[in-house]
């Protein structure tokens, strides 16, 4: 990547500068190549002498100059320049920016790849809703941000293994089962109210009109007990088949469904608790068992186990995390959870220490919540699920590119807007139909230049400002994919994806690709080819479709 080349012949010019007494010995900071805000300014620019003029002892722009003095200019910088207050920008050779069409083109699927992981393994959980009802709108922007993160994840170079985490121990399937049992109970004619903390949703009666289709009035003469376990077990299954439908219908697939329940059944929670324990933290007071997370920096210590036996979800936490990284042994973990559970975050840090595991290893990515809105009013509730509106009606009502586009469109600690009338419009205004739009425009330019052989187009020829800008915009995907999984904002994509959609429309403005001068022809036919490429890759990071035809 041009831009970590050009970092690195400065942080060598830097060294050199102080070598022959240019620039004094001193610690020199990280040298960071950014874009300028103004195209006269160059293609990069790095503060770098400003932020190492108080270490010299010398003006900023002085340190710029022997830094310019030293530095190996290559082939692709057609200038060096010091700038304002003591800014180096570079300036990129028209030549070698032309090149980078046929780059991209021998690419093809690969370009914008980045080798960021080493091959590094990582966990990306995400969803993992309660299986007690379908998917709300919330699950559906954290599936969005999982997978697109998971994507960027392989693009860069890491070996990702997309997990959703099943809540099926605990007293919220038991509220399930026996919400079932009462609406099972109400089809037969027998009364029956549906408990405090139970659920209401249409879908509830449903599961139970399922269930007495295949079992008829079998289940009234089991004990109740019995019957509601029974009833909780037949509804996970079928919450879970919607859930599973709904998110392969998002285009989600995951590695693995990961049980939590396993983890009891199998033993993995009493082997991590005696890790704790033989850690020393491990306390037992009030008839509970606590994990001493106090000690670790925290303001209390949190239960593990309850007075009545029954161990909490912070224990499955326990349990499943030492499984991640201690038995399965990877890298990384990245959990997307909801906001709410931002409090929860510091006792999870908490533990994989006491674990015996670098919490670093451990991210959570939080991201806020999913308002909808349809004729300019927010939507509140769902008939189905009683209280919230499901995935499935978003993608009945928007589909699945709309819906991943602009559920990962702003950034994850932001409250999302979703205007559900302007992701249906097929105008410009709507985000995703301009940058789909864009790449079936170019492939209908394909198709119009018929049989036409462009390979052996000369991209010499393309040396107007708009063909030029838009190879420079199509040299920033790279770039953006490390960004955006380094600092795990799939957010980036959407907004680049818009960006050069932008270009390209402003390009076919102002330059006929298929004209009576074949070899400019030709040229152009491999350029929009080429920007053809960097948008399919991009939609492709996003899951969503790059359509020929629109």
């Amino acid at each position: 990547m041009i831009k970590h080349e050009l970092e690195r012949l400065v942080e060598e010019a830097i060294a050199r500068a102080s070598e022959r007494g240019d620039l004094p010995v001193v610690p020199a900071p990280e040298v960071v190549l950014e874009r300028p805000p103004k195209a006269e300014l160059g293609d990069y620019a790095t503060s770098v002498a400003l932020r190492l003029q108080r270490a010299a002892r010398m003006a900023p722009q002085a340190v710029a100059g022997a830094i310019t003095h030293h530095l190996e200019q290559p082939a692709a910088v057609a200038a060096v320049q010091v700038a304002g207050p003591g800014f180096v920008n570079f300036f990129l050779a028209d030549e070698w920016i032309q090149d980078q069409v046929d780059v991209i083109l021998r690419q093809g699927a690969a370009f914008g790849r980045v080798p960021l992981g080493n091959g590094r393994r990582v966990q990306v959980e995400f969803v993992s809703a309660n299986p007690t009802g379908p998917l709300h709108v919330g699950a559906a922007r954290n599936a969005a941000l999982g997978d697109t993160l998971a994507n960027l994840l392989v693009a860069t170079d890491h070996r990702v293994e997309r997990e959703y985490y099943i809540n099926d121990a605990g007293s919220r399937m038991e509220a399930l089962g026996a919400s079932v049992w009462a609406r099972y109970r109400q089809l037969h004619g027998l009364s029956a109210e549906l408990p405090a903390d139970g659920y209401e949703g249409e879908y509830v009666t449903e599961l139970a009109q399922e269930i007495s289709a295949e079992r008829g009035r079998s289940l009234l003469e089991t004990p109740s007990d019995e019957a509601i376990q029974q009833l909780s077990r037949l509804a996970e299954e079928r919450v879970m088949a919607w859930i599973e439908r709904d998110l392969a219908d998002m285009g989600v697939d995951f590695d693995r469904w990961y049980s939590e329940q396993s983890l009891f059944d199998n033993g993995l929670f009493d082997t991590a608790l005696g890790l704790l324990r033989d850690g020393g933290h491990v306390v037992e007071r009030e008839g509970a068992i606590w994990f001493a997370s106090s000690e670790l920096g925290e303001d209390r210590d949190n239960v593990l186990i309850r007075s009545n036996g029954q161990p909490t979800y912070f224990a499955s936490d326990v349990a499943y995390h030492y499984d991640k990284f201690l038995v399965r042994g990877f890298d990384r973990v990245i959990d997307v959870w909801a906001a709410d559970h931002q409090g929860h975050v510091p006792r999870m840090k908490a533990m994989v220490r006491a674990l015996g595991i670098d919490p670093d290893r451990l991210v959570v990515l939080l991201y806020q919540l999913v308002k909808l809105f349809k004729d300019g009013q927010e939507l509140k509730m769902s008939k189905r699920a009683g209280t919230y509106v499901t995935v499935r009606e978003l993608l009945d009502e928007v589909g699945a590119d709309a819906a991943r586009f602009f559920l990962i469109a702003r950034s994850s600690d932001v409250t999302m807007n979703f205007d559900l009338d302007l992701a249906r419009q097929q105008s410009e205004e709507n985000p995703v139909y301009y940058v789909q739009y864009a790449h079936a425009r170019i492939s209908s330019i394909l198709r119009h230049a018929g049989n036409a052989d462009w390979s052996s187009g000369d991209v010499r020829l393309l040396a107007t400002e708009p063909e030029l800008g838009l190879i420079r915009s199509m040299l920033q995907f790279p770039e953006l994919v490390e960004t955006a999984t380094l600092n795990l904002a799939p957010h980036h994509l959407p907004f680049f994806a818009q960006e050069l959609a932008s270009v390209f429309h402003a390009f076919y403005r102002d330059c006929r690709v298929v004209s009576d001068d074949p070899g400019l022809t030709r040229a152009r036919l491999k350029l929009v080819s080429a920007c053809r490429i960097v948008l399919a890759n991009c939609l492709r990071l996003m899951g969503v479709s790059a359509p020929d035809r629109m």
